[in-house]
């Protein structure tokens, strides 16, 4: 699934992103590390994958969108 960042947590390592419906959804450092990522600047087109739907979502990965 693609989102876009929209907020980030250095030092936290949390923070969310927005569903191409517009839905924010946050994501906890164990998501962030699972990708892999440095750092991540909102606006960056993302991709994630997660558990559950709807208000249940539960993001597991957050990484970059590659084409």
């Amino acid at each position: 699934m693609q989102a876009t960042s929209y907020t980030y947590d250095p030092e936290t390592r949390c923070g969310s992103v927005l569903l191409d419906d517009g839905t924010p959804v946050e994501f906890d450092a164990p998501a962030f590390d699972a990708g892999g990522l440095l750092l991540l600047r909102p606006g960056q087109r993302v991709r994630i994958e997660g558990e559950g739907v709807g208000a249940d979502l539960r993001i597991t990965l957050v990484t970059l969108q590659t084409f």
